[in-house]
């Protein structure tokens, strides 16, 4: 079994290979994951091909007849340098990583893939090894055999959730931009899914640190989070009996939650103190599938039996305290609405003529509809938490807490049966949800001393998002409720 060594630094590595005229064969390998003597190892390897001037590289599991896992593409040596590998191999070895990471995935587009001229690029070195240590997760989880799974694997996702992957993942993502990103990391969290479906499927329940990837930008009057996180990586907070519909549970495992929170914020210098004003702009929270349509309806019961956003906290803190004097916030949103109808029917009908009697019936039926979703803000200390809740129109309660009753489950028309397509939805058509500054438009605002004018302060935001999962059109009574903790800092210059 592999060790949990670090993971080698693959772009020192091939800047350091000696002139091909010096190998000793056609090829020189690096132990990717060591192994004891009795295991085989993963290695990764250059190639040259002596009979043209071309180099290739490849990952392989070293057994005694060696089996290879992944190669690239041939790479053309340079003439003007005596370096094994240049600047144009480097960035082209750079592409090669990155398509055949998302070719793992649903969406293989890479018409937004766009890489500027390599050194141009901060902390490139970073990126690359990143990009190579991925990919090699991917390998691992979909072509490597049994017998290196598992310390390979152990070693890559350690390697994976370190501080400084998680910086270069902030750097990758910027440089790949929003659409590329979004392929990623919906092949990464498949790749993940099938993972730990597999780890659970042998009693080897796999920890992940939740979520699974997330970073904080700061400029410009803005502040935005971005997270992903696999809908089988959430902390389940309360839950039915397992389900034992295979159909159904697969369906609700291969989705993942994509998550946007964005602020804006501004700054004012009153004669004797400063206004910092923080208002929301876009909260908007999807539930994506991490396969394609078809295999849902074929292995699953389809795309629409998945969790839905039911509860949203954030909590906003500056982190040095002693310049704030205050922290305000705006009214929350009005109760739930209620509109309660009532209406009375009286039906009659005549027996046939050779009968004398007349048969009257009544009925009467009430409705009442509360409003979905309410939003609600408090101040702790000089933390502002701002909450949105999902409540259960048929009786108020809120929905991250509760479950749906037996005769709910029962009637066609509630609230959540159909609920991507009926008019009354409390989700968009794809079943997320979007809370926007026209709606929740409140501000936050933080009275801070003048001493603070000139400094880069620090704000903490910290989050908890809740997924539910009622039936929708599949006739079942399982429900779950499942959790996403994170936190980011977030910078504001005075």
């Amino acid at each position: 079994m592999a060790s949990s060594c670090c993971f080698p630094d693959i772009w020192a590595w091939i800047h350091n290979l000696p002139p091909t005229p010096q190998w000793r064969g056609k090829s020189l390998s690096i132990s990717l994951c060591p192994s004891g003597s009795t295991q085989p190892s993963l290695n990764f390897s250059i190639i040259n091909n002596l009979q043209s001037p071309y180099i290739s590289f490849a990952i392989f599991a070293d057994f005694k007849l060696p089996v290879s896992l992944w190669s690239s593409k041939p790479f053309e040596l340079s003439t003007r340098t005596s370096d094994v590998v240049d600047e144009g191999i480097i960035s082209s070895l750079f592409r090669n990583f990155i398509t055949d990471i998302l070719n793992y995935g649903l969406c293989k587009s890479t018409s937004f893939l766009r890489i500027p001229p390599i050194n141009t690029i901060g902390n490139f070195k970073d990126i690359f090894n990143l990009s190579f240590l991925t990919l090699t997760l991917f390998i691992c989880i979909y072509e490597a055999p049994h017998e290196l799974r598992p310390g390979c694997l152990n070693t890559l996702k350690n390697q994976l959730t370190s501080p400084q992957s998680r910086e270069a993942s902030k750097l990758l993502m910027r440089l790949l931009g929003s659409n590329i990103e979004e392929q990623w990391m919906r092949a990464l969290n498949l790749a993940i899914t099938n993972w730990v479906i597999e780890l659970q499927e042998s009693n080897n329940p796999l920890v992940i640190s939740s979520p699974l990837f997330s970073y904080a930008i700061s400029t410009a009057g803005l502040w935005k989070v971005q997270l992903y996180c696999p809908v089988i990586a959430m902390k389940v907070e309360n839950s039915s009996n397992a389900s034992g519909d295979e159909r159904l549970n697969f369906s609700l495992k291969y989705h993942q939650l994509e998550g946007v929170i964005q602020f804006a914020y501004k700054v004012v210098v009153q004669d004797k103190w400063v206004d910092v004003m923080v208002n929301t702009d876009n909260i908007r929270c999807d539930v994506i599938r991490l396969v394609s349509e078809t295999l849902m309806a074929e292995r699953g019961v389809g795309a629409s039996e998945k969790h839905f956003p039911s509860r949203i906290s954030l909590q906003l803190t500056p982190t040095f305290q002693a310049s704030v004097l205050s922290v305000s916030v705006g009214k929350s949103s009005q109760n739930p609405t209620h509109e309660i109808g009532m209406e009375r029917t009286i039906e009659g009908t005549f027996d046939p003529p050779n009968h004398f009697g007349l048969n009257v019936a009544t009925a009467e039926s009430m409705t009442r509809t509360l409003k979905p979703w309410q939003f609600e803000q408090s101040v702790i200390g000089d933390t502002a938490n701002l909450n949105w809740y999902l409540h259960d129109s048929t009786d108020g309660r809120e929905v991250f807490s509760s479950r749906p009753s037996k005769v709910s489950l029962a009637q066609p028309k509630a609230w959540f049966k159909n609920r991507y397509s009926n008019a009354h939805r409390p989700f968009t058509k794809e079943g997320g949800v979007i809370f926007a500054g026209d709606q929740y438009g409140e501000s936050v605002w933080w009275k801070m001393n003048r001493g603070a004018i000139g400094k880069t302060m620090e704000w903490e935001i910290r989050g908890k998002i809740w997924l539910t999962y009622w039936p929708n059109k599949h006739r079942t009574s399982y429900n779950d409720t499942r959790r996403l903790e994170f936190r980011e800092i977030l910078n504001l210059h005075i």
